[in-house]
C-alpha cells in the first residue's frame, strides 16, 4: 500500500491526475496523521475532517480533473485567512467566531487549482509576534517540540513540517513566512508587493505583508507559487552566474549571528560559488535608523487591526504593542520611510544580483504561553532571533528562506535569500541549486 502522508504536492497531484490514488483517500490519510499528531505539535486551530473530504469527492467529479495541478492535494490555511464555511479567528478572543461566507482569493485560487482545505492553522494574536502562542493554542516546532515553531505562520509550517499537509498557507509582515520556515526546514518566498494577491479590505500592514507558500521543496513552493500567483509553473531555468552578495551582520545593532547560522550563510555562500556564481562578502548599507522603522510599523500595523476590536478582549502584549503604535499610524501610512529605505539600497542591488544572509540569529524561543508575558519580553526575544526578515517587507522585495545545515539540537538550520523586484524565479532557481548541491530531510522524524 503506498503512503501519500509525507509525500510532496507534485507527488499527489500527479498521482491523483493519473488516477493511482483518489483524492478521499489522499485526504482521508492526511487526515488521520493529523489526529495522530496534532496534539504534540498543535498546528491546527479547527480540523475540517468531514467537510474535507466531501471537497475531496467534488474535486474528483470535476470535469478539468486532468488538468489541475494541485489536484487533491491537502492544504493548510493559515487563520487570518478566510475560508468558507469557517470563523477566522486571527490567534484571539476578541474576533467574532462566525463562519466566513467566501473563501480569501488566495484560499479561492487554491481550491480552483484542486486543493483540498483540511484545516485552519494556529496564529499568535493578530498575527503580531514571532511565536504562535495565545488563548486558541501553541505551536510547537516537530522538530523539537520544546522550541517555538516561529510565527506568525507557526501553525502552517508546523503542519508542513510534521508532514499533516505537503503545502500550506501563510503570509509574512515582517518575516512570519521565513521566521517558522527556519525554524522547521521549509522553503517559502515572501514575493514582491503585488505579485500574489493580498485581498479586499484584508490587513496589509500598510502594504508589507504578503501571502505565500510553506512547502518541503523547491517544486513544491514554485508550484504553489504561481497557483497563487496566476503564472505558469513551468520548470525553473537555470540561472546565470549571478553576483551574490554574503552579509553575516545584523541589521540591528547589538543584536548578533550565533555560530550555526552564520555557518549555515558560509556553507550556501560556497556552494552558490561552486555552481558557478561571483560570490564575495558584502553587508547592504542597512541605516541606523531601521530599528526605529521597523518598530513604528509593526506596532502601528497592529494598531490598525486592533480598532475594531474590543481592548478588553485582547492579551496585554497585544494592547500594549497597539497603544504604542497608534501615535505612527499617519506618519507610516504616508509610505516615506520605507521610500527612504528602498532609495538607500537599490545601489547595493545595482551592484548585486543577489542577498545571502543567515534566515535568523538564533534558535526559536521556548515553546510556551509567551502571550501571558510582558511586551518588552516578546519584543527583546522576537528581535534577538530574527533580526534579518524586517528590511524586506518594509522594502517590498522578494525574500526566501531555504533550509541548510543544522543546529546542535538536530533542528534545521536556514539561509535567507533576497533579490530585487520581479525576481522571484530567480530566487527559486538559486535555492533549487542549493536544494540539489545540499539535499535536506523533508519532514521532522515524528512517527
Amino acid at each position: 500500500m503506498t503512503t501519500w502522508a509525507g509525500r510532496t504536492a507534485a507527488e499527489i497531484s500527479a498521482a491523483v491526475r493519473e488516477k493511482r490514488v483518489t483524492p478521499r483517500e489522499v485526504v482521508a490519510e492526511h487526515l488521520a496523521r493529523i489526529e495522530r499528531l496534532d496534539g504534540r505539535v498543535g498546528a491546527f486551530r479547527a480540523v475540517r475532517a468531514d467537510a474535507a473530504l466531501t471537497e475531496a469527492d467534488e474535486v474528483a467529479a470535476r470535469g478539468d480533473f486532468a488538468e489541475l495541478p494541485l489536484a487533491g492535494v491537502p492544504v493548510a490555511v493559515k487563520d487570518n485567512l478566510a475560508v468558507r464555511g469557517e470563523s477566522r479567528r486571527i490567534g484571539s478572543a476578541a474576533t467574532p467566531d462566525t463562519p466566513s461566507a467566501r473563501d480569501h482569493v488566495t484560499v479561492a485560487r487554491l481550491r480552483a487549482a484542486g486543493a483540498v482545505v483540511v484545516g485552519v492553522t494556529n496564529v499568535p494574536e493578530l498575527c503580531v509576534f514571532g511565536t504562535t502562542d495565545g488563548v486558541l493554542g501553541i505551536a510547537r516546532n516537530p522538530w523539537d517540540t520544546t522550541r517555538s515553531a516561529g510565527g506568525s505562520s507557526g501553525g502552517s509550517a508546523a503542519a508542513v513540517s510534521a508532514g499533516m499537509v505537503p503545502i500550506a498557507l501563510g503570509n509574512d509582515g515582517m518575516g512570519s513566512l521565513r521566521i517558522p520556515a527556519a525554524n522547521c526546514g521549509l522553503v517559502t518566498i515572501k514575493p514582491g508587493q503585488g505579485v500574489i494577491p493580498t485581498g479586499e479590505g484584508d490587513s496589509t500592514w500598510f502594504g508589507m505583508a504578503e501571502n505565500g507558500p510553506l512547502a518541503t521543496t523547491v517544486e513544491d513552493a514554485r508550484l504553489m507559487y504561481s497557483v497563487l500567483a496566476g503564472v505558469e509553473s513551468g520548470p525553473l531555468p537555470a540561472p546565470g552566474a549571478l553576483r551574490i552578495a554574503v552579509s553575516l551582520r545584523s541589521p540591528l545593532a547589538g543584536v548578533t549571528i550565533s555560530r550555526p547560522y552564520a555557518a549555515a550563510a558560509r556553507d550556501a555562500a560556497g556552494l552558490l560559488m561552486r555552481a558557478g556564481h561571483q560570490v564575495r562578502r558584502a553587508d547592504p548599507p542597512y541605516p541606523m535608523s531601521l530599528a526605529t522603522t521597523s518598530l513604528t510599523h509593526w506596532t502601528a500595523g497592529t494598531a490598525a487591526d486592533a480598532q475594531p476590536l474590543d481592548p478588553r478582549l485582547l492579551t496585554r502584549r497585544t494592547r500594549v504593542h497597539a497603544r504604542l503604535g497608534r501615535p505612527f499610524l499617519n506618519t507610516v501610512s504616508s509610505g516615506a520611510s520605507r521610500e527612504r529605505l528602498r532609495r538607500r539600497l537599490e545601489p547595493f542591488f545595482d551592484e548585486h544580483d543577489v542577498l545571502l544572509t543567515p534566515a535568523l540569529a538564533r534558535r526559536s524561543p521556548k515553546a510556551g504561553p509567551w502571550h501571558e508575558r510582558g511586551w518588552l519580553s516578546n519584543v527583546l526575544a522576537n528581535t534577538n532571533y530574527s533580526p534579518l526578515t524586517p528590511a524586506w517587507n518594509l522594502t517590498g522585495w522578494p525574500a526566501m528562506s531555504v533550509p541548510c545545515g543544522a543546529l546542535p539540537s538536530g533542528a534545521p538550520c536556514a539561509v535567507q535569500l533576497v533579490g530585487r523586484p520581479g525576481t522571484e524565479s530567480q530566487l527559486l532557481a538559486l535555492a533549487g541549486q542549493l536544494e540539489e548541491r545540499n539535499p535536506w530531510r523533508r519532514t521532522a522524524p515524528m512517527d
